[in-house]
């Protein structure tokens, strides 16, 4: 199964994984990779960086919405491997570092199995390595505040609730907005699309991840690239207002 490259702003590619998505930002011969999907999508994401005309040599820095493990999926292989280094919010660090795991436990997934599309979801879980361990020896907090030193010059901005070091990465001379899973536009265990937010099993502190939607609605922006869906077009402010209406 290939992954799903779509350039979707200048230098912006959103690539689709199996049930997750990354994204890629290009300047000059360098990129800057937002979250790497499954450990089971490592083929898919190297060869998104190649399809768009990049390489692993070229990743500049992997930056991580958060450490779930559909998103951390080939961070510490690239550490590893290229010495890239990997960055995510301070609060992240140690989940990063699997000191702790903020995800959803397999009893909450049995207790949630009658729902629709969760055994299915469950099983391609297993199937993409949802379950290994695969901590990152040596994530590091971001090196600053404002915007990053990197390729697409990506602002982090903390948006707490899904865990505890959740961040979205803000392109504001694009109007974009990676919103990693503060803000998704679609999941197989969920029966509706557009803005939302994840089932309430997935995150670790709910209420706040539906106060987080008001850091959201704050940024400037008509373009979401979510962690899981498609992208969204529209005002931020807006998507945040209906995934709100639709937590209640």
């Amino acid at each position: 199964m290939r992954a799903e490259v779509r350039q979707v702003a200048d230098g912006t590619h959103l690539v689709h994984g199996s049930h997750t998505n990354w994204v890629i930002l290009q300047e000059g011969g360098a990129v800057t990779l937002i979250d790497t999907g499954y450990p089971g999508d490592r083929e898919q994401l190297l060869a998104s960086l190649s399809e768009v005309g990049g390489s692993p040599e070229s990743v500049a820095a992997v930056l991580i919405t958060h450490a779930h493990t559909d998103h951390l999926g080939s961070a510490e292989y690239l550490r590893a491997t290229y010495g890239t280094p990997v960055y995510t919010h301070e609060a992240e660090v140690p989940h990063a570092r699997r000191d702790f795991l903020q995800q959803v436990t397999v009893g909450q997934v049995l207790r949630n199995g009658w729902r629709p599309g969760v055994l299915p979801w469950a099983l391609h879980v297993l199937r993409s390595g949802g379950t290994a361990h695969v901590p990152v020896a040596a994530p590091e907090p971001f090196p600053r505040s404002g915007p990053l030193d990197l390729p697409g010059r990506p602002v982090p901005v903390h948006t707490p609730g899904h865990t505890d070091g959740h961040c979205v990465f803000h392109l504001p001379h694009l109007g974009v907005v990676v919103s990693g899973d503060a803000l998704v536009s679609a999941h197989p265990t969920s029966r509706i699309d557009g803005p939302q937010l994840l089932p309430r099993m997935f995150h670790h502190e709910r209420a706040t991840a539906v106060g987080s939607l008001d850091i959201l609605a704050e940024l400037e922006g008509d373009l979401t690239l979510p962690g899981h869906g498609p992208a969204y077009r529209g005002s931020l402010e807006g998507a945040a207002k209906l995934a709100r209406e639709r937590a209640q």
